[in-house]
């Protein structure tokens, strides 16, 4: 395993947090890995890390910085892993290979964990459980991170990309909670991607949701805000410690992907063709209001 390096410990510590910089040597499918760790300001424990990746070879360390995500974790007692990944030169640059994490990125991002556990002396981060954010590409990196490693996370979004390595995942990838998200105005190619990813691990049980987001091409639009609301109800029914909780697929709701609406798990048909699975009431009802391009109920 290549040695770590500390690029810059303690960034800002203040009472609102404390930041710290990290990087990985370049690997066999990434050229840049750098990692940028916010927590709040608290001797406690985290109780997981939400992981925010940016689209195709961005920067996305600045993404720990952001009030959002930093006054959600503060919320709920998350630590903040922010990414930059960037591929080796080559000719077709829409073709992100860093996203293939099990080919070296993935693991990447692993062992930052466990170097931030080591400089920070908050020991958790090095096992605790994710929640995957991203844009795009970040959405890919998600859904690969997922097919590998699944027992690792807690909950995830793919958010309209269209590069993907792995098609039916494994049943303990399927079931992860996961929003999958797309732009109805964004390229056929990627809305179609998605569409079948989501097609075929739905078929086989996927508890994950299809979002089309009405009038939105290829940019983050309310996926933010949805996921937010998604991660802060997944991760009581998930979070035991530091393993992970199975998901009943019968105390959720169904949603109808035609009528844009839902009804609770346990009294809708059998069939999983043409759903989408949510967690919780209020995710339900948000999810709704995301597809029909209503507001959130107050």
């Amino acid at each position: 395993m290549p040695i770590a390096l500390i690029l810059a410990a303690g960034l800002a510590q203040s009472a609102a947090g404390a930041a710290f910089d990290f990087a990985v040597p370049p690997g066999a499918n990434f050229d840049k890995a750098e990692f940028r760790l916010w927590y709040p300001a608290s001797p406690a424990p985290v109780q997981a890390v939400l992981v925010l990746v940016p689209g195709s070879n961005g920067d996305g360390r600045s993404m720990a910085d952001d009030p959002f995500w930093q006054d959600f974790a503060a919320r709920h007692h998350l630590a903040i892993v922010a990414c930059r990944f960037t591929d080796k030169p080559h000719d077709q640059a829409f073709i992100e290979h860093y996203v293939n994490v099990s080919q070296g990125s993935g693991q990447a991002l692993v062992d930052s964990l466990a170097g931030f556990a080591e400089r920070t002396h908050h020991t958790e981060l090095a096992s605790a459980p994710l929640l995957l954010w991203g844009m795009s590409a970040g959405g890919e990196f998600n859904y690969e991170f997922v097919a590998w490693k699944p027992d690792r996370v807690a909950a995830f979004v793919v958010n309209k990309g269209g590069i993907y390595y792995s098609a039916l995942l494994s049943r303990a990838a399927r079931e992860v909670p996961g929003l999958l998200f797309v732009g109805e105005k964004d390229l056929d190619s990627r809305i179609n991607t998605i569409a079948g990813l989501f097609a075929v691990n739905r078929r086989g049980g996927a508890l994950w949701a299809f979002t089309s987001e009405p009038g939105v091409a290829h940019a983050v639009a309310r996926s933010r805000d949805l996921a937010a609301m998604f991660f802060a109800d997944v991760l009581p029914l998930r979070i035991a410690g530091s393993a992970l909780k199975p998901l009943d697929a019968q105390s959720g709701y169904v949603g109808d992907l035609r009528a844009r609406t839902f009804q609770p798990a346990a009294s809708a048909p059998p069939q999983t063709e043409g759903t989408a699975w949510l967690p919780t009431l209020a995710v339900a009802k948000a999810w709704a209001a995301v597809v029909t391009g209503k507001p959130f109920e107050p």
